[in-house]
């Protein structure tokens, strides 16, 4: 197995039954939600332990998505992955271009500004509408408390340089801010 697979990108969450024969509502992180569909296996964590599933079915449904998955052919069987997360390999996604990043490979990079500060790692990232943000947390907190700064991810402005090989965000950002 690459390095690649090992990765997990999470994709979702299962948060529900849908009828009697072991279908299950699907609470779904990609854009559009119906790209979570698009995987198979899916691998689901439930009590620390991952299992693979493939996937046998599924659609838009309302504002979520409705699935069927190998193994799970009944509602109390599924009724026992209600809270699961679901996630698939990073290898299963298709590369990126030049410029281009998955939340997933940004999440615990570290975050320098332009004079070489420190500001912390990503913790995670979330979207405003108008771009998205970079949660950023640094244990230089007053209290001893960690302190988080969020930081749009703006590559014509803010975001300077991401740095994959060496695990570093370069932004222009005060680190007072």
């Amino acid at each position: 197995m690459s390095a690649d697979e090992e990765k997990w990108v999470p994709v979702g969450k299962i948060n529900g039954l849908f009828g009697v024969k072991g279908w299950m509502k699907i609470y779904s992180s990609t854009e559009p939600r119906e790209n979570i569909l698009s995987y198979s296996p899916w691998f689901l964590k439930k009590d620390g332990q991952w299992q693979e599933f493939e996937l046998l079915d599924g659609r838009a449904h309302g504002k979520g998505v409705v699935a069927s998955l190998s193994g799970i052919s009944d509602r109390d069987r599924a009724a026992e992955l209600i809270g699961s997360q679901i996630a698939i390999r990073r290898s299963q996604l298709p590369a990126t271009e030049k410029g281009e990043y998955y939340w997933s490979d940004l999440q615990g990079m570290n975050v320098v500004n332009l004079q070489g500060e420190a500001l912390g790692k990503v913790i995670s990232l979330f979207e405003t509408g108008a771009n998205d943000v970079m949660v950023v947390r640094a244990e230089d907190g007053k209290k001893g408390k960690p302190r988080e700064r969020l930081i749009p991810f703006l590559t014509d402005g803010i975001v300077h340089e991401v740095d994959s090989e060496q695990g570093i965000i370069q932004v222009d950002w005060d680190a007072d801010f």
